[in-house]
């Protein structure tokens, strides 16, 4: 499985953006799907990731804010993120998992997010 992410770029404070990344390969294995960020001095950290069946789970600095979703059947998954922040300013990285639970195992490249003031 592979995994391409793209969306990235600049933005001011309370902008949007939309970040996608696509699999390819084996995309029938993959359970889980999601995006962590790392931002500059800092260990990655999960920011939402969702099962085949839908259900999500987002890190609480940023819910009500982002929104993760995927299209089974293409292998993608989104994230849409609204208001924000210079904090969120990181690089983002997707991820796949063929088994429910487990470390995620698939890899995409980045992308950077900034987020001016």
């Amino acid at each position: 499985v592979q995994l391409q992410a793209s969306g990235g770029g600049l933005v001011q404070a309370g902008g949007s953006l939309k970040l996608s990344c696509a699999a390819s390969g084996s995309i029938s294995i993959i359970n889980g799907m999601g995006w962590y960020r790392q931002a500059p001095g800092q260990q990655r950290e999960l920011v939402a990731d969702i099962a085949r069946n839908g259900n999500t789970n987002y890190a609480d600095s940023v819910k009500g804010r982002f929104t993760i979703s995927r299209d089974n059947a293409k292998g993608t998954v989104y994230l849409q993120m609204n208001s924000l922040k210079p904090e969120d300013t990181a690089v983002y990285y997707c991820a796949a998992r063929a088994v429910p639970e487990s470390e995620y195992s698939y890899w995409g490249q980045g992308t950077q997010v900034t987020v001016s003031s």
